[in-house]
């Protein structure tokens, strides 16, 4: 007996029918999977042998099971892979990949029972993922019906998977293939990361080699099937492919579902932008345009005008938003500019910022007693009462505020909040440069005597970590509620035990040092002042990080009663909405409504790209300094089997589960013990470093709050990865190597 064909079924429909030629039976026959495959075999891809178990053989399977058998024994095959093949995966607009179980190496004999484990995977939970995802409501009979395809099993040398456009840019021109040995389900599963190669014009670059599964030219070959698959659907694909014995086979074709629509990260001007610096440090995504358009603008006047205030002249950072990513730039210094910058500071400039930029990086203690102590002094008797009497003042005017007054609350709260933020980067922004300082030393005069690095003699510092307060955010962006508006404020999922003991780690590292150096006085006296400086200055600069959100719960109150007040009037449709308005636009003339819409779609879309860290050459005085303090933390050489690479943030090693947290709404399903994986960290994700084995994001750099909290708490940690959160996947289960400055697969 044969399986049956499209026209040799019976009545009721056919039970069992082999993928070649049944392409007409379609998605409903076939499921989607298959029937991409059974005309991809009609057209002379590569498509492995196989038949599909039709939806109809699941309320008949008596009667299917030994047309199965006798079907699959005439496919000459000695093992044979089993897949689902739903009528809602793999659809144009919303891919459901995985949703159900795949079995693999199934013999003969197994087969019925490997395809009814199959069919029982499509339970009422997947249904309802797919209904919501689809925004449909269906009735019980129009729910997706599920098939199983089963084919002859490809004993891969090597498998994985293709893009015909770059997933994460939306780039055309490329292919992007990830590669694995052996089985591709190991790359589908987490389990490996596996290769990866970027083929464009027929050339294949290797942008990572975990695995060596493939060479150049295969990749090459591999990339022109995809071109083939995309070509024939007439959209970009997504493949599954498999090597054995130098024969390529296509497994699987889905169109790729969300893709970005390519964007140029082109910079306003030429220059080297920055992702990471000054205010980019707190904004982990694309600004919405409220923020962008207002608040931003105040707190970079207010920058200026602590600037101004402390060094008696302001030399502006250029600003933009690139695809509505904040990234800056150095002032450009030009001798007029500089001249002129002289004359007006009266003196004033060159001690400050010889100081607080040149001298603090290799005599901290100098820049200590000569400026820097002042401007501490300064932050702690009056710019920090300061900044809260005012939000404290505006706080008891916003229930009655008039429009026009709120706007006056937000521009002078907003400015003052910059003036504050240039105290954190004169005051807070020297301890990295100090613990570099006393990265050298340790390096230089303790290393070959002690057994550990310098950041156990940083941690456990009294009054570093005082509990997370209701201020603080996810990101400096108003649009997100701040911790205490979401609930989470004063938790401390922490451990004051695990506290104590990093207290005495430090202690008993500090005694160690100076027991080294009892004999070399000279040294031991330099050792206790640099001590002491970097100790102070890493308490500094975490609690005026801690403060400087005072002001967000008040400033999105003033925004949301604005948002408001233009609901009621039919301005917007909800008070949120304020936020994807522009300054001029909270005058309520006119229906705002599309202008919201198109700009939410917008943000939404921009804040899922792949942002670069930088953009352009950085000048080589910033680069040594920038890639000098990250080489001197980094106390074990770079491994050839990392996966990541970044900087040495906390020191250490450890493994767990990635758990990729993107905001306040995945921290209740943190699990003591993962890998805590961000694009950023921001005071708001505090609670959970007490319960994380390690720390990585994309962005940051020693002086982040990943980097400063991760120490605190003992736990390794590394930033400026660039790609993470792309890389990485949920319960894949890693190695975060602090000390190297790298992450690895747990093998």
């Amino acid at each position: 007996m044969h399986a049956e064909h499209a026209g040799g079924h019976t009545r009721r429909g056919p039970l069992v029918v082999e993928l070649a030629g049944t392409a007409a039976l379609g998605v409903s026959g076939l499921g989607a999977k298959a029937a991409n495959l059974a005309r991809l075999a009609a057209a002379g891809f590569p498509v492995p042998s196989g038949l599909v178990v039709t939806p109809a053989a699941k309320e008949r399977w008596e009667e299917a099971r030994p047309r199965l058998l006798e079907a699959a024994a005439g496919l000459g095959a000695g093992r044979f892979a089993v897949r689902s093949s739903g009528t809602a995966e793999d659809l144009e607009g919303a891919s459901f990949a995985g949703q159900y179980e795949t079995m693999l190496g199934v013999p003969l004999a197994g087969l019925p029972e490997a395809v009814r484990r199959v069919f029982g995977s499509a339970d009422a939970s997947r249904v309802s993922a797919y209904r919501e995802a689809r925004g449909e409501a269906l009735a019980g009979d129009r729910r997706p019906r599920m098939a199983v395809l089963v084919q002859a099993m490809v004993e891969a040398d090597a498998a994985g998977v293709a893009f015909t456009a770059n997933p994460l840019t939306g780039e055309r021109g490329e292919v992007v293939i990830t590669a694995v040995r052996g089985l591709g389900e190991r790359l589908v599963s987490g389990a490996a990361v596996g290769d990866e190669w970027a083929v464009r014009d027929g050339e294949a670059v290797c942008r990572r080699a975990d695995e060596a599964a493939i060479s150049a030219g295969q990749a090459a070959d591999i990339a022109v099937l995809a071109r083939r698959v995309e070509e024939h659907f007439g959209s970009p694909q997504d493949i599954e492919w498999a090597i054995s014995r130098d024969k390529l086979y296509l497994l699987q074709a889905r169109p790729m579902t969300a893709l970005p629509e390519p964007v140029e990260w082109k910079t306003p001007r030429p220059g080297y932008w920055m992702r990471n610096f000054r205010l980019g440090e707190w904004l982990s995504e694309a600004m919405t345009p409220l923020f962008a358009d207002w608040l931003l603008g105040l707190i970079e006047e207010g920058y200026l005008r602590g600037m101004r205030s402390t060094v008696g002249t302001a030399v502006p950072f250029r600003y933009a938003a690139i695809n509505g990513w904040y990234y800056t730039t150095l002032p450009e210094v030009s001798p007029r500019l500089l001249a002129r910058a002289l004359v007006e500071s009266r003196g004033r400039m060159v001690p400050v910022m010889w100081n607080a930029l040149i001298r603090v990086n290799n005599d901290p203690v100098g820049a200590d007693r000569a400026v820097l102590g002042r401007l501490a002094d300064q932050w702690h008797t009056e710019i920090l009462p300061r900044y809260r009497r005012m939000v404290a003042t505006a706080e008891e005017r916003v229930g009655s505020a008039t429009p026009a007054e709120l706007v006056g609350i937000v521009d002078e709260v907003g400015t003052a909040a910059g003036e504050y933020l240039f105290s954190l980067a004169m005051v807070g922004g020297s301890a990295w440069k100090m613990e570099a300082a006393l990265a050298k030393f340790v390096r230089r005069n303790l290393t070959d005597r002690v057994d550990f690095g310098h950041p156990v003699l940083l941690r456990g510092l009294p009054g570093m970590h005082t509990g997370t307060p209701p201020h603080a955010v996810q990101s400096v962006d108003w649009y997100r509620p701040t911790l205490g508006e979401l609930g989470f404020a004063g938790e401390d999922l922490d451990g004051r035990t695990r506290q104590r003991e990093i207290t005495t780690e430090r202690e008993a590292a500090e005694g160690a040092c100076r027991t080294v150096l009892v004999d070399r006085p000279e040294l031991l006296s330099q050792f206790d002042a640099l001590l002491e400086v970097a100790q102070r200055y890493a308490v500094l600069r975490e609690r005026q990080a801690r403060d400087f959100t005072l002001a967000w719960p008040l400033l999105r109150r003033c925004a949301l009663r604005l948002g408001g007040i233009l609901a009621a009037r039919g301005v917007v449709d909800a008070a949120e909405d304020v936020f994807f308005l522009t300054r001029a636009e909270l005058d309520g003339r006119g229906d705002s409504s599309d202008a919201v819409a198109d700009r939410r779609q917008r943000w939404q879309r921009q804040r899922r790209l792949p942002a670069p860290l930088d953009l352009g050459t950085p000048p080589k005085a910033i680069r040594s300094l920038m890639h000098g303090a990250a080489e001197a933390a980094r106390s074990r050489p770079v491994p050839p089997d990392a996966v990541l690479v970044g900087e040495p943030a906390s020191t250490g090693r450890a493994t767990g589960a990635v758990r990729i947290v993107r905001g306040p709404e995945d921290f209740r399903s943190f699990r003591d013990g993962e890998v805590l994986v961000a694009r950023l960290t921001a005071p708001a994700w505090t609670p959970l470093f007490g319960r994380a084995a390690a720390v990585v994001t994309d962005g940051g750099t020693l002086a982040a709050h990943a980097s400063l909290v991760a120490r605190e708490y003992g736990i390794p940690a590394v930033v400026g990865t660039s790609e993470a959160t792309r890389r990485l996947r949920d319960g894949q289960v890693v190695i975060v190597d602090g000390s190297a400055g790298v992450v690895q697969m747990n093998r």
